[in-house]
């Protein structure tokens, strides 16, 4: 079986494009163009001297010692959280800026939840001279006051979506309709593998820069490219796409996606889309979808802003309902002691969304010879308030 986007783009029976009339050029532009700027050489030229130059990359792949010899398993963490503005957002945002610019687009939109891919995306919009508009709920808003703080001293202007539950499913809903309204000169900068196709393959092909890096590190310091296990977070999934992404088709490397349980699995409060969700389409494709009987939505939950997200994009559906990809849940309390363990065990403060995938150790046993490579997507500065808050460090 093959775990890369068909050129219907569907992974298995997940993705397609749902898509308003209106909205149809946009996307068939970006569709018919996306592959071939992408393989162009001066774009490649472009995106590879801004990744380095720019985002600082490549990322080190981090033996965590302490950490390892307290699970009696290898475990090496990519340190995503290492990239400029602080997450892997920005390796994705890079490569639509320069989409956008040969697709001569002048105004960028853009959604988000914790605030990071609003971040990269403001700051892409800096370096390039484009304006910048910003989705983002009113809730995460409150929540994530230094990433809105650092869109508008980048320049953006930051609309809060007000509708909903007044999160991340709410700001994406407000962009898309902004892109209706303004079809000609304005590009939807998405931040995850979701959406309609071409999204979620492009999103993953700029992200997959992160598996592509680990191939080589590991093999200097394992004399082997491949791990036994990738482990990432997933809300909609786009630090998991790339860190996955070199290895879809290695079905000896252990795929592992950790998603959001919230209160717990069923406490009515969670995010844990591949064992709630059912078939269903949002925001332009066909996935995996927290719904109720009749069809609507339901309400995501999670601490971390970055994974209360109703759905998982197509690639991860077709993971999961396929077998390829092992979905383990962890909820709220689970992930936030995980965080803190980090930061005592290794000296590293990780988001709340990389303390989920942290958190399986406790219970996910490993060999003693496996190498685990964790991918670590992003660092912990925008959660202080909830860490500080939760664990009362006042």
């Amino acid at each position: 079986m093959n775990y890369n986007v068909n050129d219907k783009g569907y992974y298995g029976e997940f993705g397609g494009a749902y898509i308003p009339e209106m909205l149809y050029p946009n996307v068939e532009e970006l569709r018919q163009n996306y592959l071939k700027i992408i393989k162009d050489d001066s774009f490649q030229k472009e995106f590879e001297q801004l990744l380095k130059e720019y985002v600082g990359r490549p990322t080190p792949l981090y033996y965590a010692k302490r950490f390892s010899e307290k699970y009696k398993t290898k475990v090496y963490l990519k340190r995503e959280d290492l990239c400029h503005t602080g997450a892997h957002k920005v390796n994705n945002t890079i490569g639509q800026i320069l989409m956008a610019k040969r697709l001569n687009k002048t105004r960028i939109i853009a959604e988000t939840g914790a605030g990071q891919h609003g971040v990269a995306t403001a700051t892409v919009c800096a370096l390039m001279g484009l304006e910048c508009i910003v989705y983002m709920g009113e809730i995460d808003i409150k929540r994530q006051a230094p990433n809105v703080a650092r869109m508008k001293m980048l320049g953006a202007k930051v609309i809060p979506a007000t509708s909903g539950s007044k999160t991340l499913k709410d700001a994406t809903n407000e962009a898309i309709r902004d892109w209706i309204n303004n079809p000609t000169n304005t590009h939807y900068i998405i931040g995850s593998v979701v959406g309609p196709h071409p999204y979620p393959d492009m999103v993953a092909r700029f992200q997959s820069v992160i598996s592509r890096e680990i191939k080589w590190q590991l093999l200097e310091k394992e004399g082997r490219d491949q791990p036994n296990y990738v482990v990432a977070c997933v809300g909609g999934g786009s630090n998991a796409a790339g860190a996955f992404y070199a290895y879809l088709n290695q079905p000896e490397v252990g795929l592992i996606a950790v998603e959001a349980a919230g209160k717990g699995i069923h406490s009515g409060e969670s995010a844990a889309t591949s064992v709630l969700g059912k078939m269903g389409i949002i925001h332009g494709s066909k996935t995996l979808l927290m719904q109720t009987h009749d069809g609507q939505i339901t309400e995501p939950y999670s601490i971390s802003a970055g994974l209360d997200y109703p759905g998982v994009g197509p690639l991860h559906a077709h993971l999961y309902t396929s077998g390829r990809g092992e979905f383990i849940s962890i909820t709220d309390a689970a992930a936030m002691q995980a965080g803190l363990e980090l930061c005592q065990l290794e000296g590293i403060i990780p988001a709340i969304e990389s303390s989920h995938a942290l958190a399986i150790f406790k219970d996910r046993k490993f060999k003693k010879e496996d190498v685990v490579v964790v991918n670590l997507s992003g660092r912990g500065d925008k959660d202080l308030a909830t860490y500080i808050e939760y664990f009362n460090l006042k």
